[in-house]
């Protein structure tokens, strides 16, 4: 290098990280959407005149596809710790049963062993939804709604009685 000035006249690193690069990754990946990108750039120390430009540059994948591959790897590492599976979700609530166990907390224990059932599928939650009651409707709104079910069921109700009639 000389006179301060890269070779690269792109002012690309195609190869290697730098250290400025790593730690707005780190910051970009880490802080997950609540900061910026701009302030990602510069808590890893690019200036704050240029910072919105790096920021922008540094997560283009023709710009600085290094630096975008290692964005994508960090995601993909952080999102591998903190997936969610089955296994991982039922000895993580064996874990919290077993100390609550410990400590003496038998109610959030059972929680925790209610959870671990649900989560297997042992549970069926059933959910009913009315969206009317016989309590509301009067007397004559009953007889009516009856008068209705009998009428729109008559033919089949007659025709059952034909078949009993004939056997």
């Amino acid at each position: 290098m000389k006179n301060g000035k890269s070779n690269n006249p792109s002012g690309q690193n195609t190869k290697h990280l730098t250290d400025k690069q790593i730690r707005f990754a780190r910051e970009y990946v880490y802080n997950d959407g609540s900061k910026t990108q701009t302030e990602c750039a510069i808590n890893a120390g690019y200036s704050k005149s240029s910072a919105h430009v790096r920021a922008s540059e540094l997560t283009n994948p023709r710009r600085f596809p290094v630096v975008v591959r290692y964005i994508q790897e960090l995601e993909h590492e952080l999102n591998a710790k903190y997936e969610v599976t089955f296994a991982r979700h039922v000895r993580k609530l064996a874990d919290i049963r077993d100390e609550a166990m410990k400590k003496g907390h038998l109610t959030a224990a059972v929680s925790a062993e209610v959870q671990r059932g649900k989560a297997a599928g042992l549970y069926v939650e059933r959910k009913e939804i009315r969206t009317g009651t016989l309590e509301s409707l009067s007397e004559k709104e009953i007889k009516q709604k009856i008068d209705g079910l009998l009428a729109d069921y008559k033919p089949l109700l007659e025709s059952e009685e034909a078949v009993f009639e004939e056997a």
